[in-house]
C-alpha cells in the first residue's frame, strides 16, 4: 500500500507541475493552454528546443524558476522510484533470510512436497492442529497464495536434494509428497528416505500401479485420491449414516472426536485392565480400539484387556477429555 501511496504521489506532483507551467505561460506570455504545456515540457525535460515565442523578462524569470523546479522534481521522482526498488530487493532479500532462519529452527515438522488441492488441504489440516510444516513447490502461481497463507515454504523441485535438505529433512518427523507426477513423488521418497531413515513417509499415488513402487521406495503409506475418492462416495450410498458419524467424529466445530493417543512407558494405567484404569468412568470416553507395538490391531477391547506400554488407543470422546486422556499416558 505504501508503495501505491509513493506513486500516486509522483504521478501528483508531476501533473501539478505541467499545470502551473503552463498556466504560468499563459497569465505572463498571454499563451495559449497548449503553448504553455509545450514550453513547460521542453523546460522540464532541458531538451534545448527553441522558445515557442520570444519571451519578456517575467517569462524568462518564470523560465528558471521552472528548470530549477523541475530538476528538483526529477531528481524526487527518480530518487522514490530508486528508493523503491531497493526496498523491495531489501525485503526480498530480508524475507527469505528470515524464511530460512524460522526451518533452521525446526524440529520435528513434517515436509509436504506439492502445493496443489491436495497438498494445501493437508497443509491447513496439519498446521490448524498445531504440527509445524515447511512446503515445497515450484509453481510460480502458487508462491502467491503460500506468502499469504504463512506456511513456511521453499521454491524449487522437491526432487532436488538440496532443496529437502534445505527443509530440514533431517530433523523433520515426516514427509508428504504429493506431487502430481506419480514419477517425481517415487523419486522424492527415494531420495527422502536416503536422507533420513527414521522419516514418517506418506505418499500419492495418481496411477494403478504406483502403489507398490511407492512403498518400494520407502514410502510408509500410500493413498490414491481416486480410490480412496470412489471408496468414499460408494459407502455415502451403502452406509449414509455411518459415514455421517465418521464425519461428525473426525469433524471440526463440534465437541467429539476420534484420536489416537500413544501410551507412554511411564503412563501409570501400564498394566491395568480397562475397565480399572478409569478412561470410562473418570473421562467419559470409548476405547474403540488398541494398537500394539507389534501391530496388532484390537477392535472393541474387552474390559479385562491390559494396557502395554507402547499401546496406541484409539479413543471417541470429547474433545476436552481427550486432551486430559492424552496428558495422563503421556509419561
Amino acid at each position: 500500500m505504501d508503495s501505491i501511496n509513493r506513486i500516486i504521489n509522483v504521478i501528483l506532483a508531476l501533473v501539478a507541475m505541467l499545470v502551473i507551467g503552463s498556466v504560468g505561460y499563459m497569465v505572463l506570455e498571454g499563451w495559449s493552454f497548449f503553448e504553455g504545456l509545450y514550453m513547460t515540457v521542453i523546460s522540464l525535460t532541458t531538451v534545448g528546443f527553441g522558445e515557442v515565442r520570444p519571451l519578456g523578462y517575467s517569462g524568462r524569470v518564470f523560465t528558471i524558476l521552472l528548470i530549477f523546479s523541475g530538476i528538483g522534481l526529477m531528481f524526487y521522482v527518480v530518487s522514490t522510484i530508486t528508493q523503491m526498488v531497493v526496498e523491495g530487493q531489501l525485503k526480498d532479500v530480508v524475507g527469505r533470510r528470515r524464511l530460512q532462519k524460522s526451518i533452521r529452527n525446526l524440529k520435528d515438522h513434517y515436509i509436504i512436497c506439492g502445493f496443489g488441492r491436495i497438498g494445501e488441504v493437508i497443509a491447513r489440516e496439519l498446521h490448524n492442529n498445531g504440527i509445524p510444516i515447511v512446503v515445497v513447490d515450484n509453481d510460480p502461481e502458487r508462491l502467491p497464495v503460500l506468502e499469504r497463507s504463512g506456511y513456511l515454504h521453499l521454491f524449487g523441485n522437491a526432487t532436488q536434494e538440496d532443496l529437502l535438505i534445505a527443509a530440514g529433512i533431517d530433523r523433520a518427523k515426516g514427509l508428504v509428497s504429493v506431487c502430481s507426477s506419480d514419477a517425481d513423488n517415487v523419486y522424492i521418497v527415494l531420495t527422502a528416505r536416503s536422507l533420513n531413515p527414521n522419516l514418517n513417509i506418506v505418499a500419492r499415488a495418481g496411477e494403478t500401479g504406483s502403489e507398490q513402487k511407492l512403498l518400494r521406495a520407502g514410502a510408509n503409506n500410500v493413498i490414491s485420491p481416486y480410490e480412496l475418492g470412489g471408496h468414499r462416495m460408494a459407502q455415502t450410498i451403502l452406509r449414509p449414516t455411518v459415514v455421517d458419524f465418521m464425519d461428525m467424529a473426525m469433524g471440526e466445530g463440534i465437541d467429539l472426536s476420534l484420536e489416537e493417543i500413544p501410551v507412554g512407558g511411564g503412563a501409570e494405567i501400564i498394566g491395568l485392565p480397562l475397565k480399572d484404569s478409569g478412561i470410562r468412568q473418570r473421562l467419559d470416553l470409548i476405547i474403540v480400539a488398541i494398537k500394539r507395538l507389534d501391530g496388532t490391531m484390537l477392535f472393541n477391547p474387552q474390559p479385562d484387556t491390559v494396557i502395554l506400554p507402547g499401546d496406541t488407543l484409539i479413543a471417541l470422546g470429547s474433545k476436552v477429555n481427550l486432551d486430559k486422556l492424552m496428558h495422563m499416558v503421556e509419561a
